[in-house]
This record gives C-alpha cells, structure tokens and sequence, in this order.
C-alpha cells in the first residue's frame, strides 16, 4: 500500500480488561484493522486516565484494580478509517466498553516497509 499525503489519524481509547470474544478488546481491533487491510496500528498502555464515568484508573504496583487506558492509533485515509470506526463501535459494544473514538487529519511524510 501506498500512503502519503493527507491521511488521518484514528484514536481509540479502551480499557485494558475490556473483553469481547474471549480476548483483550484492543486487541481484537488491531486484528480486525489487519483483516480490513488498515495500514497498521500501535497500540500504547496509559498510566492515567478519567473519562465519561469519571472513574480515575492509574497503573500502580500497589493497585487494587488495574484497569489501564488502551490507546490504539491507526493511520489511512480517511473514508476507510470512518468505515473501520463502525466496526470499532459494534466490537465496543459487544463488549459493553466505554470509550472514545476521535479522528484527526495528519499528513503522511514518510511510510515504508522494511527491507
């Protein structure tokens, strides 16, 4: 695939132990993004987070509860992006997961396979 210029960015923000069939719901999107032949994903554990429920979840050692934010960017154009986020809303809600999902427009400066 060939992706340069004007792309977007799609964010997606889950917990760590959503759930959706028998495995990590982050990582359910990232094979579904594979499967619709995203150009990729990155998927990063936050330290912090608060959102629509006003429920703070950190990642401590002594922790009671370790629910992590999930930040999941994936990077194509646009209009496949905004098909792909209809799927992450039905796998959202199969699993009865908060969450946000934002889109913001980027430009592509450099992306390559390796050699």
């Amino acid at each position: 695939m060939n992706l340069s210029g004007a792309t977007s960015r799609l964010n997606i923000i889950v917990g760590e132990n959503d759930q959706v069939y028998q495995r990590p719901l982050y990582e359910a999107i990232v094979f579904a993004a594979k499967k619709y032949k995203l150009s990729g994903a990155t998927v990063c554990k936050g330290l912090l987070s608060y959102g629509a429920g006003s429920n703070a979840h950190s990642v401590k050692v002594f922790s009671l509860s370790e629910d992590a934010p999930m930040h999941i960017q994936l990077v194509d154009y646009p209009e496949r992006l905004k098909d792909f986020s209809d799927i992450v809303r039905k796998l959202m809600d199969k699993a009865g997961a908060g969450g946000i999902i934002t889109m913001e427009a980027v430009e592509v400066l450099h992306y390559q396979a390796p050699a």
